[in-house]
């Protein structure tokens, strides 16, 4: 068995596991961690397939950012961990029927038969001068460029509604116009009073 094929199937074990990690531990911030561990997993194995620029990406945008930002969110919410627990044996035999029928559904579909080492090979070597960003660049632009730009409109779409349900006025809530607070005087805020020395 060549070293590709062994460095393949640990870096996939480590994937699994760490995705079962996931969903089965109770503790949000290591649920969180084992997510980032999925992250830098899937990359090492991009990188076998010699996808050098999605793995890059991979790492610096959703473990350097995203995940990093869940996990302060996470930390700074303080989620109590003990109302989660409750529970969990009455819903345990339907989530155990759940996902019997996933694994069926997922064995049907993506059976060693269809999906084997043998349907797929290891891809050739590339040339010394070859550039993965370059014929990602190329693929992107020519032939699917249009399903590229409708979901980047659609991307933009979601990011201005986000950004209009969160700047919508409320009558309950109070906000501060700086343009108002620049233009404050001292004579409006503060008001000197003159007053005779008493004596006792």
């Amino acid at each position: 068995m060549p070293i590709e094929t062994i460095i393949f199937y640990a870096f996939s074990s480590v994937l699994v596991l760490s995705a079962l990690a996931v969903i089965t531990v109770r503790n949000p911030v290591y649920a969180a961690l084992f997510l980032v561990l999925c992250f830098f997993t899937s990359a090492a194995i991009w990188l076998l397939l010699e996808v050098e620029f999605l793995a890059i990406v991979l790492v610096l945008v959703y473990v350097g950012a995203v995940m990093v930002l869940f996990l302060f969110v996470v930390m700074m919410l303080d989620i109590n961990v003990e109302p989660l627990k409750e529970g969990f044996a009455r819903y345990l035999p339907v989530g155990l029927l759940v996902a019997l029928a996933m694994l069926v559904e997922m064995l049907a579909v993506l059976g060693i038969k269809r999906f084997g080492p043998e349907s797929f090979p290891a891809p050739p070597p590339h040339p010394a001068g070859y550039s993965n960003t370059r014929e990602l660049g190329e693929l992107l632009y020519t032939e699917y460029v249009y399903p590229f730009e409708i979901a980047a409109v659609i991307l933009l779409v979601a990011i201005i509604a986000a950004i209009a349900l969160t700047l919508r006025r409320r009558p309950e809530t109070r906000y501060q116009d700086p343009g108002r607070q620049v233009q404050v005087r001292k004579e409006d805020r503060l008001r000197v009073v003159s007053m005779e020395a008493e004596k006792r």
